[in-house]
């Protein structure tokens, strides 16, 4: 699959991001054909006023939300434009079925989020925006509405993605779910990044790409949020999957700040302002480019019932209900030692919530009252339990803070070897194995605290509402591919789960590098010594496809080739088949 970069494109969106969204005349006095940028019209000035295209969300069987955002001039950014759409069943609109109008201005950064209502289920609709004074058309959307709920349907597919660093490369993985045959895509967070040029995700493909982040420095303010999706919106691979698909989302922490939580975040300090004007500012931005069907600001969980098939619960684990998250450092004492007793109860203390009881209790009400064949939970961190040796975490959390000497390097690598060796005689049921050596795979700690690992007790909680049901998890966050087991502490099934890799962030290649034996170790020891763990790639950029039918539902990863350069190869990964 190949797309080609428009130049004339780059050139204007930097203009545009450049000036916070405002166009001066004498900045495109050496463009010509500006018409051609994105197939809308101008005002004859030269103007593209569609510039970051279309989009649709939160689809239902009666409605759905049409998104866009007109790009003013410097005469206009005080102004209320009128902005007309139409939504009709035919791409010629010679059957419109619904029509209204709406005013872009300043207070909503001159975005349009209009909810059309009273479709027909289980449709398929086209829709576009005007500008009638100037005579200019946004590109033509498409989209759908759900079958009823209880519906007798067919299938589902549903294409996830989540981790999107403009700096790090092309949105090839946008372009690759535009053009698959998905019905809804679902963007499981991390959708921009805050960090300032030269921050996380800077690479080789930076520069010469011309994807430094704009603004330049980390965002805060609430122009600094706008002017970041602005940018990202700019991108082709995501404009056509906005166009063509209607997205279902979920924040997770860089919508606000690295490892945000309910009070804080990892990436936020008292030099930067308070912490919940920083979140109102995010969330309010969030809502203008990626709309969701809540009734109340800051409340992202959801479900839609697609027929009789599946109940697509989407939840926040980020914000609404998320402690803070433990720190393995909190337990080290002076001389080295590690607490493990005090790290076991705060790991297992049933105060410490991830969703909070509120969302909980939604979650019981959303899947108890549900009849679909399939529970499909769609979220931001791992769920599966991600325990390893702890000698081995250690040792890779000392090459991810950099270092890389020879000497570390090396007992990685022989603890890899060792332990993998040592797991391989425990499955076999070896005798012979010694206390000390059944200590060193018995010492486990979770691998990542800033998932479901790190929140025990109400995991449980949450398992025990799926208990019984046809259930299927999908998770973003890590930037690596991974199929888990879900298991309670029991030894229940619970389900299955699925996280996809990145759109260009980098995976465990960013830490180890690229060399095929070694990401190939990490996988394998991963693979071996995590109980539960049925697949893992380290290394690819890509998304999931899933399809769900009434007695079976497959989940296969798609992985691109190339985010350098335009022109990419789809693969497809590990494909896990199940039944009802």
């Amino acid at each position: 699959m190949e797309r080609k970069i428009q130049s004339r494109r780059a050139f204007l969106a930097k203009s545009i991001l450049a000036s916070g969204g405002v166009i001066l005349t004498s900045q495109l006095a050496a463009c010509n054909k500006l018409d051609d940028f994105l197939g809308d019209g101008d005002d004859g000035d030269g103007v593209p006023r569609f510039l970051h295209g279309v989009g649709s969300f939160d689809p239902i069987a009666n409605a759905v939300i049409i998104w866009t955002r007109f790009t003013p001039t410097a005469d206009e950014v005080n102004q209320f434009i009128q902005i007309d759409w139409q939504v009709a069943t035919d791409a010629d609109f010679s059957n419109v079925v619904k029509e209204g109008l709406q005013y872009a201005s300043a207070e909503n950064d001159f975005t349009i989020v209009q909810d059309v209502t009273g479709l027909a289920p289980n449709g398929s609709y086209y829709y576009r925006f005007m500008q009638k004074d100037l005579g200019v058309y946004s590109l033509v959307g498409e989209t759908i509405t759900l079958p009823e709920a209880n519906a007798a349907v067919d299938s589902l597919k549903i294409a996830f993605c989540s981790c999107s660093n403009y700096p790090a490369g092309l949105f090839n993985v946008y372009d690759a779910m535009a053009k698959s045959d998905a019905d809804i895509i679902l963007h499981l967070g991390d959708y921009i990044y805050e960090y300032e040029v030269g921050g996380y995700g800077t690479n080789e493909n930076t520069t010469p790409l011309g994807r430094e982040h704009d603004p330049v420095t980390e965002i805060l303010t609430l122009e600094d949020y706008r002017l970041r999706y602005r940018q990202y919106r700019t991108d082709e691979g995501l404009m056509l999957a906005h166009q063509k698909k209607p997205f279902i989302v979920v924040w997770d922490d860089h919508e606000i700040t690295n490892d945000a939580y309910r009070d804080g975040a990892e990436n936020h300090d008292p030099s930067e302002g308070d912490y919940q004007e920083r979140l109102q500012r995010a969330i309010k931005v969030h809502g203008e480019y990626l709309p969701v069907r809540t009734d109340t600001e800051g409340i992202i969980y959801r479900n839609f019932e697609y027929g009789n098939l599946v109940n697509l619960v989407m939840l926040d684990t980020r914000i609404v209900g998320r402690d803070r998250q433990l720190s393995f450092t909190d337990f080290f004492g002076a001389d080295g030692s590690f607490d493990f007793n005090g790290f076991g109860t705060a790991l297992f203390d049933p105060s410490r919530t991830l969703m909070g009881q509120e969302q909980l209790a939604w979650t019981a009400s959303a899947v108890g009252g549900s009849n679909a064949q399939w529970q499909v939970l769609g979220q931001q961190v791992l769920m599966g339990t991600m325990t390893v040796p702890a000698e081995l975490l250690i040792l890779i959390g000392q090459v991810a803070g950099g270092d890389t000497s020879p000497e570390t390097l090396g007992a990685l690598q022989t603890a890899i070897v060792d332990l993998s060796a040592l797991k391989a005689r425990a499955l076999a049921g070896d005798p012979t194995l010694t206390p000390e050596e059944l200590a060193r795979l018995e010492a486990q700690v979770p691998y990542n605290l800033d998932a479901w690992d790190g929140y025990f007790a109400e995991r449980e909680q949450l398992y025990a509402i799926l208990n019984g049901k046809n259930t299927v998890v999908f998770a973003g966050d890590t930037h690596n591919a991974w199929h888990n087991v879900l298991t309670d502490l029991n030894g229940n099934k619970i389900g299955e789960e699925f996280a996809c890799p990145s759109v260009t962030s980098p995976g465990f290649e960013g830490i180890f590098g690229s060399d095929p034996a070694t990401i190939a170790g990490i996988e394998q020891a991963f693979t071996l010594l995590i109980d539960g763990l049925q697949y893992f790639d380290a290394s690819q950029r890509g998304y999931v496809f899933a399809e769900f039918t009434a007695g079976a539902a497959t989940a296969s990863y798609r992985f691109i080739d190339n985010i350098g350069a335009a022109p990419y190869t789809e693969t497809e990964g590990n494909v896990a088949s199940f039944t009802v």
